[in-house]
């Protein structure tokens, strides 16, 4: 075989790979916009909205997972991974929001390991929804989100693998410095209505 065929032969690959590496970009694009719309409705409690969005980005999941079947090498790569981790971490808070079942990798048609990264993302949001809680003045409220993500913190933690397979430690370091971050505004909320109550009790003394 000449050189001059070989090259023609790795350059329709190479065509096939591009082409397909550009689509599967404007697919991911789409993801994360999706994923970000539907995070930014719940916190607006429009819960309608966010399923309506998370449908859409789950279409799109399914068809960049057909489109990327044959091509483990696009398949893996950053881009993919980050709509995965923007994917799961909209679908993980608009289930704890609406109080569902977490779904599972499988269900959601993303790897285990970009999963795991979506979670630790979660925790990120969590603290938002947290710090809008407390702002409201519903500390009540905004104790059980903190709960909530101590317990999703304790599972993170149970994680122990190598970055080669997945750099969840990068993930467990920002959740730890997150949910002392929260304790410690949750402890201060408290403290400030402590004294503001007994303020209020004594001038009424």
């Amino acid at each position: 075989m000449k050189l001059s065929e070989i090259i023609e032969e790795i350059r329709k690959v190479l065509d096939e790979k591009d082409m397909l590496r550009e689509e599967a970009l404007k697919i991911t694009r789409e993801i994360v916009r999706l994923s970000g719309d539907s995070i930014k409705a719940l916190h607006r409690g429009e819960v309608e909205l966010a399923h309506g969005r998370i449908e859409e980005a789950g279409k799109r999941i399914e068809e960049l997972n057909e489109k990327l079947t044959a091509h483990p090498d696009l398949y893996f790569t950053g881009y993919v991974q980050n709509a995965h981790q923007e994917f799961v971490e909209a679908v993980l808070f608009y289930s704890y929001i609406t109080g569902s079942e977490f779904p599972s990798p499988e269900e959601l048609g993303v790897p285990e390991a970009h999963y795991l990264l979506g979670i630790g993302d979660f925790i990120g949001e969590l603290r938002r929804h947290f710090l809008l809680l407390l702002m409201d003045g519903r500390i009540g409220e905004a104790q059980r989100v903190y709960e909530a993500m101590n317990l999703v913190y304790e599972e993170l933690m149970t994680l122990e693998y190598p970055k080669g397979l997945v750099n969840i430690r990068q993930k467990q370091d920002q959740a730890r410095y997150i949910i002392e971050r929260t304790l410690e505004d949750l402890t201060r909320a408290k403290l400030t209505k402590s004294l503001e109550e007994k303020l209020n009790n004594a001038l009424k003394t």
